[in-house]
């Protein structure tokens, strides 16, 4: 019984971290609404059709990024680089899988109210199209903060996602246009999370999209 409680006691706890860095969680073919498709040359990865998703341990963080973490550090000594970002894999995986599936209630309470905007008008013209998406997200192979800002108490962080993306479009009549059920695609995404230090809110949310 012991162990029993112990374990609830730490699966709440890590529960409680990542809402700390993230908030609440509400719950690419077709590119999201800023450049984030897959770029030209991409190499595509024949993959199992049920393989486990895994993420890496490696979190690296490039040296241009340093000074700006240190600013947000000394602007809030609560920061915690490794769980920001553990919470940045969560939010990628949870974005992207909200946008494949069109739910913008989801998207609301994870991105800025422009990046909301602009994926609702993506979700609108998918759906307008008849297509779906039958995107997976495969892996997270690696997680680097290329940037960092901090500008009064608003605070900026960039990161720079690796990953294996299997994507599929299909057409109101079902048959496959786009993409592969069998490949994976190497992308390399460039999200922005942005936040005001010492607020009530400690969310980050997406601010920004680009692609590496």
């Amino acid at each position: 019984m012991f162990y029993i409680v112990l374990l609830a006691m730490v699966a709440g706890f890590l529960a409680l971290r990542l809402y700390s860095v993230l908030g609440k969680r509400t719950g690419h073919e077709q590119p999201l609404p800023k450049p984030a498709d897959v770029p030209a040359g991409a190499v595509a990865r024949t993959i199992d059709v049920t393989p486990e998703v895994r993420e890496t341990a490696v979190r690296p963080i490039e040296s241009g990024a340093e000074a700006g973490l240190r600013a947000i550090v000394s602007g809030e000594p609560g920061f915690d680089v490794p769980r920001f970002l553990e919470g940045a894999q969560a939010a990628y995986r949870m974005i992207l899988e909200a946008f494949w599936r069109g739910d913008d209630k989801a998207l609301a309470g994870l991105v800025e109210p422009d990046v909301a905007r602009a994926f609702a008008e993506s979700i609108a013209a998918r759906t307008a199209a008849g297509e779906v998406l039958e995107n997976r997200l495969v892996s997270i192979e690696r997680a680097t903060i290329v940037g960092a800002s901090l500008s009064g108490r608003d605070a900026r962080i960039t990161v720079r996602f690796d990953a294996d993306i299997a994507a599929v479009t299909r057409n109101a009549e079902g048959q496959v246009i786009a993409g592969s059920t069998s490949d994976a695609v190497e992308t390399h995404d460039v999200w922005t999370f942005a936040r005001t230090l010492k607020s009530g809110d400690p969310n980050w949310k997406l601010a920004d999209t680009d692609e590496a």
